[in-house]
């Protein structure tokens, strides 16, 4: 068995623990991270960063690497995916990025966290292990003591646990069981630009949504690729079966869409579907020496595009406030936990009602349809609250006349 010791101690190399350690990194904070599997890497395709991660981003100092792999889109269309009209649309373009200081990215989310683990390795104040499986967490007062399942045990004085949806750390340390299953079920992936049709408006977010079903199109990888997601409720959901979200119920749920919609449905590996998870809001994340960052603080429904932009917040959070309080554990815990916690909330609750609000049944979405209709693509005073976060007054951080000029 082998035993350390460490100041600080993140658990998970997702997005989030790269982005927890790059923020305290920044701060002259010497951190250790060990991530379970043999390498750092990413699950899923396509993501969506608002305003509000490049934010993040930059002041994590990563966003210009990130824009070497990014996709700016110029619109975000919303379609009925049963008649094919256009919903409404939110513009992306000039006047978005003068209200919030940056542009709208879509990109593959493996790209965003090689820029982040590139990062980690290039700063000597960073160390990295692999294939570190956490089995067990004990507070020993003035440090917590992480074990793993091939013997090796850290002692740290503060460890954060980035370790995601299903985590362990919160597992043992909030004890509130599983993540909750919305009965929704996702299929995913990227294709070659080449093999997409025009109507997929290559410069677009499009989301076509139909009773509890919808469709989210972008490009990612500089617009090599085509991120493709299919979402809906299973009839057949069982929470002690895998025969639900079956690809046949995927072709039942999505046969009434337009032919836009049924041709995407032919790009999609079908070997592989992800069920949609959340939890309810936790009014406490620390507890002495150990504090909760990302999806195993606050796992979130899709709907926002939040779930990654949520963990990077959360790791600038961290690091400001362990920066204001250097040789206070508690107070950097308490400080985190009171700028994030009432945010993350709101971005949870929110998350499932915009969720509801898409899948609503044909005639309850005719009737939203007709309340949207003569809403401006230029209206953004309902994403001010999620998208100008941590914007400052008259900031123009990182503006510059290549980025506000239309691609």
């Amino acid at each position: 068995m082998s035993e350390r010791s460490v100041p600080v101690l993140i658990v998970g190399g997702g997005i989030g623990g790269l982005a927890a350690a790059l923020a305290l990194a920044n701060r002259g904070v010497g951190v250790h991270l060990i991530e379970k599997s043999p390498e750092f890497g990413e699950l899923g395709a396509g993501l969506q960063l608002a305003p509000n991660a490049s934010r993040a981003l930059d002041a994590l100092g990563v966003l210009r690497q990130i824009e070497g792999y990014a996709v700016f889109p110029q619109r975000m269309l919303w379609m009925d995916a049963l008649t094919g009209e256009q919903v409404t649309a939110l513009d992306l373009g000039s006047p978005f990025v003068e209200r919030y200081d940056y542009r709208y990215i879509v990109m593959h989310r493996s790209d965003l966290l090689n820029v982040l683990l590139a990062a980690c390795r290039a700063d000597d104040k960073i160390a990295l292990e692999t294939s570190k499986d956490v089995t067990g967490i004990e507070d020993r007062g003035a440090f917590a003591r992480v074990r793993c399942g091939d013997g090796s045990v850290y002692d740290a004085e503060m460890v954060i646990a980035a370790d995601g949806l299903w985590s362990p750390v919160r597992a043992q340390l909030v004890g509130d069981g599983e993540p909750l299953c919305s009965e929704y079920v996702a299929y995913r992936g990227a294709i070659p630009m080449g093999e997409m049709s025009l109507h997929a408006g290559l410069d677009n977010v499009m989301l076509w949504t139909g009773p509890n079903m919808h469709l989210v199109q972008y490009p990612v990888r500089r617009g090599e690729l085509y991120n493709q997601v299919a979402v809906f409720r299973s009839d057949r959901y069982d929470p002690h079966s895998d025969d639900w979200g079956t690809p046949d119920e995927l072709d039942a749920h999505f046969g009434a869409g337009t032919d836009a919609v049924r041709a995407a449905l032919t790009k999609f590996r079908r070997n592989r579907r992800w069920p949609m998870y959340d939890r309810l809001p936790l009014a406490r994340w620390s507890f002495n020496r150990v504090t909760l960052l990302g999806d195993a603080a606050h796992p979130m429904l899709q709907y926002l595009a939040q779930g990654a932009a949520q963990a990077l917040e959360d790791a600038v959070a961290l690091g400001e406030a362990v920066a204001a309080h250097p040789r206070d554990v508690a107070a950097a815990f308490a400080a985190y936990e009171a700028e994030r916690i009432p945010r993350t909330a709101r971005v949870q609750t929110t998350a499932r009602a915009w969720g509801d609000y898409w899948h609503l049944p044909v005639e309850r979405a005719r009737a939203r349809n007709a309340s949207l209709a003569a809403r401006d693509s230029r209206d953004y005073r309902e994403t001010d609250w999620l998208y100008a976060y941590g914007a400052l007054p008259h900031a123009a951080a990182y503006r510059s006349a290549e980025r506000i000029e239309d691609r």
